[in-house]
């Protein structure tokens, strides 16, 4: 019996679309962001999804199709480290998550996702959902062929103390919200351990702390620290058990610090950083990944739509230091990765952060090794995604224009291929 099921299974996998045959890709310009060059008239070939060599074009191959992208410059795709596709778009109303069903998440998460990839980020890291396993359910479906949308490192649920950044805070003391909503909520570092564990026994790939209070919940101050170290630690040791990493949401100077000394690999936010802060994350070598973006749309939309007057005091009293703790970073030579909290902001528009990140210090190519590069290293994904190099997935975007010269031409992508297939 277990001989037949493994033929027919082997059977279906060497009849997959992607082991037919080989493809090629016609580059105009290549950029790779591993060398920092670019190539000029490039013949990208794949086979079984993945890139297997790149050569000078010298004329059409005859044994598979090519895709004419010879007026277009071609990058890796994308990477943001930072979104929530599983999740309600953010508005002004607090309860607005109560107000969706399990199922009305999914299809949700499916429209965010189909957005995202086609916008060009073929990768995501998504740090988490109010509704617990979202994202695993939508990194199944795309990984199936369910629904299209990027590749996801999922977290599962926020780690969060009661009443914190990573808990729908603002409604009545007598509303109960429902279990799947507060399946990370941890009072002690051995509660930490057991909801870890549980994160990865049900499918998460990375684990998120919400270390400090957040901008956009209510009854939360961004420089308080919510997670002790030694909860923070205990998350660290628990998710290096499962083969895992973690991230901190941490706008404070001291629970940024505090999640650094306890071992996480990436700091969200990082709003209020201070300049010891920033030489630990050099030492350590941890990660920043600073939305630098959002804080001029909350201004606006959140203004003009009537968000919750503590949501905007809050953003306006971290917007322009995060902004000079970046450009502090980027000079210090600190990792830094892309991320902008997609989910606060329409998903889709990744890409109005590239120039942000270059008006507050970084070159171009900076920016875009800070969503290839970087990212996949982040991810623990070098291996797979963040470039084309021969071995890599053919993940990749077409843009008109030089990148390197005017960045936002990264907000309008032309074509997108993910695993060597054209994105419809």
């Amino acid at each position: 019996m277990f001989k037949v099921s493994s033929l027919a299974a082997l059977s279906l996998f060497l009849a997959g679309p992607g082991l037919a045959g080989p493809s090629y890709v016609h580059a105009g310009r290549l950029l790779d962001p591993e060398t920092e060059t670019v190539l000029i008239n490039q013949l990208i070939k794949v086979v079984g999804g993945r890139v297997v060599s790149i050569t000078s074009w010298t004329t059409a191959p005859k044994d598979g199709p090519v895709t004419d992208w010879s007026r277009y410059e071609v990058l890796p795709g994308l990477i943001d480290c930072h979104v929530h596709l599983a999740d309600t778009d953010q508005s002004n109303n607090v309860a607005e998550p109560l107000l969706h069903s399990n199922a009305d998440i999914a299809y949700l998460g499916a429209r965010h996702a189909r957005t995202t990839l086609k916008a060009g980020f073929t990768s995501v890291h998504n740090v988490g959902n109010f509704r617990a396993f979202a994202d695993v359910a939508l990194r199944n479906a795309i990984n199936r062929g369910d629904v299209p949308g990027p590749r996801i490192s999922a977290v599962g649920a926020y780690i969060t103390s009661p009443g914190g950044g990573g808990e729908v805070t603002g409604l009545s003391t007598d509303v109960v919200l429902p279990a799947d909503m507060r399946v990370g909520v941890v009072t002690s570092p051995e509660d930490v351990t057991r909801k870890v564990d549980y994160l990865f026994q049900n499918g998460a790939d990375s684990i998120k702390l919400i270390a400090t209070g957040a901008v956009l919940a209510l009854g939360t101050e961004v420089g308080q620290q919510e997670l002790t170290e030694a909860e923070m630690a205990a998350a660290v040791k628990a998710a290096t058990a499962h083969g895992g990493w973690v991230t901190a949401h941490a706008h404070g100077a001291e629970g940024i610090k505090s999640a650094m000394r306890a071992g996480v690999k990436a700091i969200e936010h990082a709003s209020l950083i201070d300049d010891e802060g920033i030489a630990l994350a050099k030492a350590k070598g941890v990660y920043l990944d600073m939305d630098v973006y959002n804080g001029d749309f909350i201004e606006e939309v959140g203004t003009r739509d009537g968000w919750p007057a503590d949501y905007l005091r809050k953003n306006r009293e971290t917007t322009d230091l995060q902004r000079d703790g970046f450009r502090k970073a980027v000079k210090a030579g600190v990792r830094m990765t892309f991320g902008t909290d997609a989910g606060v902001y329409p998903h889709g528009d990744n890409a109005k952060q590239f120039k942000y990140m270059v008006r507050f210090g970084m070159t171009p190519m900076q920016a875009i090794q800070a969503a290839t590069v970087n990212a996949a290293a982040l991810l623990k994904w070098s291996k797979d995604v963040g470039a084309l190099t021969p071995g890599h997935y053919a993940d990749m975007v077409a843009v008109e224009g030089d990148p390197l010269k005017d960045i936002t031409v990264l907000e309008h992508v032309k074509a997108v291929i993910k695993g060597g297939e054209v994105v419809d």
